[in-house]
């Protein structure tokens, strides 16, 4: 049995979520897609429809499946693969000293939460 397509408000709830999740802010995506800030305001107010295309590169953008985006159930939350994809990008930008000195934070961290 296929799920409905989203409405367009459940869309533009998911294109909101996935934006903040990949830590960015409309002005940023609009940037970025070429489209103007208010454009981005409207799709994620659910007053503007997206095209397939758009959809594409929102998802690539944010990191996360077209299929997600277009679920129709809102309730799921971002893809686990996407929010560790996103911190790889981020992390990768780090000098090589700075990664050390976090992953021995991470490494620290861990081991507190065992006791």
């Amino acid at each position: 049995m296929t799920q409905p397509p989203p409405t367009k408000a459940e869309l533009a709830q998911r294109l909101r979520l996935a934006r903040e999740q990949a830590g960015l802010s409309q002005g940023q995506v609009a940037k970025l897609l070429d489209m103007h800030r208010p454009t981005i305001s409207e799709i994620e107010a659910g007053r503007r429809s997206v095209s397939a295309q758009e959809m594409a590169r929102f998802a690539e953008l944010y990191a996360v499946a077209l299929e997600w985006l277009m679920a129709a159930d809102v309730d799921q939350d971002v893809q686990p693969s996407a929010k560790a994809r996103l911190a790889a990008r981020e992390l990768d930008k780090l000098r090589p000293q700075d990664l050390d000195r976090l992953l021995r934070l991470i490494a620290s961290l861990r081991k507190g939460s065992r006791k």
